[in-house]
């Protein structure tokens, strides 16, 4: 089975220090590679850049990083692939990203899909493209359609697999599959698993994102709100749950979204080899 584990770039040293654990720690289950996000607009364009070229440099393990184009030119995209491709770097995770309020210029690209296109037309086969998968559909979709359309143009433009946004209900991943396959598209789809620590970030993120909580899970988690410790186990048991289901019905490959955190998303991971 492969594991990877996303982190978000730190942007202090004791941040930095605090993640530098962490991914000595994930590190144990040996993991295909660790990913560091990159800021709406490219706001941690830096910082995505130093967490990369460290992970690749010091760790063992390869380092992913994600790139969203909006907000970006196409002249500041070659400069940063070269850089990461001088570093022996050849898996990227290829995103439209958020776009920042208030930006008025959004760049050169204006969906992943281009973005994708543009990375293969000035370096072939050089690197592995991921791209994002929204099994609940995209909150921005116009509709659930549109929305597997929109995911088949990224393949079609050359992405070679994808990571979806996290979900709760293993149905909407299978049904997710079957809908792209449909199209025509049949390329590796690891879902994405945000474990569960925290009842209000938690609901913050998902009305962002557009993932659904189910009411089981919303409602026992408003009861242990005040009780961290219940909720952690709580959330632990429906989110390692949900892993075994995926497992059991022939899912080999699991990225875990960690939040710079070792818990629980390592126990989780440990718990599924």
């Amino acid at each position: 089975m492969k594991t990877s584990f996303e982190f978000f770039p730190p942007r202090t040293e004791k941040g930095k220090q605090t993640l530098a654990q962490v991914r000595q720690e994930l590190s144990v289950v040996s993991p295909e590679y660790f990913s560091v996000t990159f800021g709406a607009g490219g706001t941690t364009h830096e910082e995505t850049l130093e967490t990369v070229l460290d992970i690749q440099a010091n760790d063992g393990i390869s380092a992913v990083p994600h790139l969203s184009c909006i907000g970006s030119e196409k002249s500041k995209i070659i400069e940063l692939l070269d850089q990461y491709k001088a570093a022996g770097i050849n898996h990227i995770i290829a995103l439209r990203g958020d776009i920042p309020s208030g930006m008025r210029d959004i760049g050169d690209f204006h969906y992943a899909n281009e973005l994708v296109e543009f990375i293969k037309s000035q370096y072939n086969n050089h690197f592995h493209i991921q791209v994002a998968a929204y099994p609940e559909s995209h909150p921005q979709a116009e509709n659930i359609q549109t929305d597997l359309e929109h995911f088949a143009n990224k393949v079609k433009a050359g992405a070679d697999a994808a990571i979806t946004q996290y979900f709760y209900n293993a149905d909407a991943y299978f049904r997710f599959k079957d809908d792209v396959q449909k199209l025509g598209i049949d390329v590796p789809i690891t879902p994405g698993i945000m474990p569960i620590t925290n009842h209000a970030q938690l609901v913050r993120f998902s009305n962002m994102c557009g993932a659904e909580i189910p009411k089981w899970i919303l409602e026992r988690l408003k009861l242990y709100e005040n009780d961290l410790d219940s909720l952690s186990a709580f959330g632990t048991e429906v989110v390692l749950g949900l892993c075994q289901t995926l497992k059991d019905q022939g899912v080999d490959s699991f990225h875990f979204y960690s939040m710079n955190r070792t818990e629980p998303s390592l126990f989780i991971a440990k718990n599924l080899l």
